[in-house]
């Protein structure tokens, strides 16, 4: 997640500005990805779940859940740490396969600092009666990108 160059601080970061770096990203576009909730620690992002998103078996791509992470986990840590920000690294783990017709990834701030963050997200699929079933956690680094 990076901001215009004004460098918001995490007071002046909202939902509406945080979709529209959502946005920017050409492959957030591709996966018809949106910024649902955002501040306070927390990020959610959503997909819609459809075919061309679907791996050889008929779930959903692995490839799509760890952007997902990747994503929620961002913008949560940006939340605390400010726009300017990085993934350090994270990891996933897949605890089922991912069906249903949306991914819900909800990401929250574990630890705040100064130049880091670390953060949780749990990945979840809602179906048709909109039951969610966990399918896979993930945990990452969030950095701090700007001047200090």
């Amino acid at each position: 997640m990076t901001a215009p160059r004004d460098n918001n601080s995490p007071q002046e970061l909202d939902l509406a500005l945080a979709a529209k770096l959502l946005d920017a990203q050409p492959f957030s576009r591709l996966v018809g990805a949106r910024l649902t909730a955002f501040g306070a620690g927390v990020a959610t992002i959503e997909v819609d779940i459809r075919p061309e998103l679907h791996q050889q078996n008929g779930f959903l791509h692995g490839g799509v859940l760890s952007y997902a992470a990747d994503n929620a986990l961002t913008f949560a840590g940006g939340t605390v740490l400010g726009a300017a920000v990085l993934t350090g690294g994270f990891s996933i783990q897949y605890v089922r396969p991912a069906t249903g017709r949306t991914l819900i990834a909800r990401a929250e701030v574990v630890h705040g600092g100064r130049r880091q963050a670390v953060v949780r997200c749990d990945l979840s699929t809602v179906d048709e009666e909109g039951t969610e079933k966990l399918c896979a956690v993930a945990q990452g680094t969030i950095l701090s990108a700007g001047q200090g």
